[in-house]
């Protein structure tokens, strides 16, 4: 989307929270479990089987990568279900190719240098300024985007959401290996991805005309050419007229998919609802919120956060406990009073990263056998 300073940028409300869902996945060889160059060869595929282009899969900056989107969805069950028909079609191409689809926010052992960049202005644009950051992108996350009705209410939703930050990101963690080394993190993603110039945090502005002002900035001085180029974790997506959360990893299993999906989805209606009502939404000191992602990314389910402005510190799992009881009137008025439920179990059942280690191991630090165990996890469920 271009921006045009004269007209500034029109936000296109959606009059209910409808939901979207993009996920990244990875390719990786049957035999070797490396990433393999081969999402260009599996789109041709798909489009041979079909006679024509899958609205529902899109190129991303590496060719060792799909990404799969649904249409615009009512709630939750309707966006899962959108994405299980799109993997199953990609999995019988894949397949066909010796490639498996991998679910994670890195792969354990895959070298940047390996990697081949899709074609296109933008990617070639983004790599000649980043170079090495650039270039070591091998991450992959999970988007959800949520109606919003009113452009007044957009960027205090983003600020706001932002409180809720370390319970997605500890939640969906799921990188905690790279280049054959465990990080200590539970989210490397997480500290990866912000080295790009307009990644990571979003400002927490409050009216839209100090967004469209940054906007401007950002266009004059050459920092973004379209309004997608700045890839916060939580941002407006004007033409779209939603709120985009990007803060998970992405992750390997339906069951946690959906239940991110509904925390977010009950999250941001929430505080439109709020915000309908009247009320003022919490936000925290840009300080605290850099730090929570810090400390989500570092410790996963066992990161004690910043709560409030005043300070004060909680481990994330129980107050994430106390949020759910929260949101659960608004799951039910959303339709997924189940699978936010399902949020609990992640804690119970272990996270991505806190399996893979598990996996690691008990291998005798194999990474091959969790980069199989990853792929395992989604295949099961499709």
């Amino acid at each position: 989307m271009w921006f045009d300073r004269e007209v500034g940028i029109d936000f296109r409300g959606s009059p209910r929270p409808t939901l979207g869902v993009e996920c990244e996945f990875a390719l990786v060889d049957r035999v070797t479990r490396d990433l393999r160059n081969t999402a260009g060869e599996l789109f041709s595929l798909v489009r041979d089987r079909s006679g024509e282009d899958n609205p529902r899969l899109h190129s991303e900056l590496l060719r060792n990568t799909v990404e799969v989107v649904t249409g615009v969805c009512e709630n939750v069950p309707e966006a899962v279900a959108d994405l299980r028909d799109t993997l199953r079609l990609v999995r019988a191409s894949a397949t066909e190719l010796g490639v498996d689809l991998y679910s994670a926010g890195t792969h354990p052992f895959a070298r940047w240098s390996s990697q081949q960049l899709t074609p296109g202005h933008r990617y070639e644009e983004l790599i000649a300024r980043t170079q090495w950051w650039g270039r070591q992108m091998l991450v992959w996350g999970l988007h959800v985007h949520v109606g919003v009705r009113r452009r007044e209410h957009v960027l205090p939703i983003v600020s706001s959401v932002l409180n809720q930050y370390p319970h997605l990101q500890a939640l969906s963690a799921s990188s905690p290996i790279w280049a054959g080394t465990d990080t200590g993190y539970a989210s490397n993603r997480a500290m990866m991805f912000q080295q790009l110039p307009t990644a990571g945090l979003p400002f927490q502005f409050q009216r839209w005309e100090e967004y469209e002002a940054f906007v401007d900035d950002q266009r004059r001085t050459g920092v973004i050419e379209v309004l997608n180029d700045i890839r916060w974790d939580v941002r407006p997506s004007p033409e779209l007229g939603t709120v985009e959360v990007r803060v998970c990893d992405s992750v390997s299993t339906l069951r946690e998919l959906r239940a991110l999906v509904a925390l977010t989805h009950c999250l941001v209606a929430d505080l439109e609802e709020r915000l309908e009502a009247g009320e003022h939404l919490p936000v925290m000191q840009p300080w605290h919120t850099q730090e929570n992602k810090w400390r989500a990314a570092r410790y996963g389910l066992e990161a004690e956060i910043i709560l409030d402005s005043a300070g004060n510190e909680r481990l994330v799992t129980d107050d994430l406990a106390d949020l759910l009881d929260r949101l659960e009137p608004v799951a039910k008025r959303l339709d997924c009073s189940a699978e936010l439920a399902e949020v609990a179990d992640i804690p119970r059942l272990g996270a991505s990263y806190q399996r893979q280690r598990r996996v690691a191991e008990a291998a005798g630090g194999d990474l091959v056998a969790v980069v199989d165990s990853v792929v395992r996890e989604l295949d099961e469920e499709l």
